[in-house]
């Protein structure tokens, strides 16, 4: 039996998802999520996810809420894999939560499993009932920034959540109306 290089550097990564067809599941489960090594943890540097189509149940109603979530992180040792993302996120559409909750909960799984030097999660939710919500959450570690002498990313955090502006926040969820 003949390994090629593709199925290789997946086994060496220890990803199960990528590259292979994949069962979208119908739960929540942190268990989906994977990571592969960083390959330039000397550097401070901005990793932006986009996911355009994310959708939860409302705890209430039971009616689906749509939103593009902006995941932003900057690495330690450990980035996420795109494509279990994609699966972990899809099992949030028979989940009930409110939209704060999602994004924390987000937060929580993604700091658990990469461990970053800073990560953030922005849902812009489409509007119902004539409110959209918008809800953000920040984190980041005591570890020094690379880039900012004297500043951790935890200073960093804290710094963008006193800061972040009404308009950065409208701008985000812009193609949206």
């Amino acid at each position: 039996m003949t390994i090629n290089n593709e199925e290789l550097n997946r086994s060496k990564a220890g990803l199960k998802s990528l590259g292979k067809v994949s069962d979208y599941p119908q739960n929540y489960t942190v268990e989906i999520l994977e990571t592969f090594d960083n390959r330039h943890p000397q550097r401070d540097y901005w990793t932006l996810l986009e996911c355009l189509e994310f959708s939860s149940l409302c705890p209430i109603t039971d009616q689906p809420d749509w939103a593009t979530l902006y995941i932003r992180y900057v690495a330690d040792h450990k980035m996420v894999e795109s494509k279990s993302l994609k699966l972990y996120l899809h099992g949030f559409r028979n989940r009930g939560d409110f939209h704060e909750d999602v994004i924390n909960i987000i937060l929580d799984d993604l700091c658990a499993i990469m461990q970053p030097r800073y990560l953030e999660v922005l849902g812009v939710f489409h509007p119902r009932g004539g409110i959209a919500i918008h809800p953000f959450v920040n984190w980041g570690s005591p570890v020094a920034r690379f880039d900012a002498p004297g500043e951790s990313w935890a200073d960093y955090a804290r710094w963008r959540r006193d800061h972040l502006t009404l308009s950065e926040t409208l701008g985000s969820g812009r193609h949206l109306r």
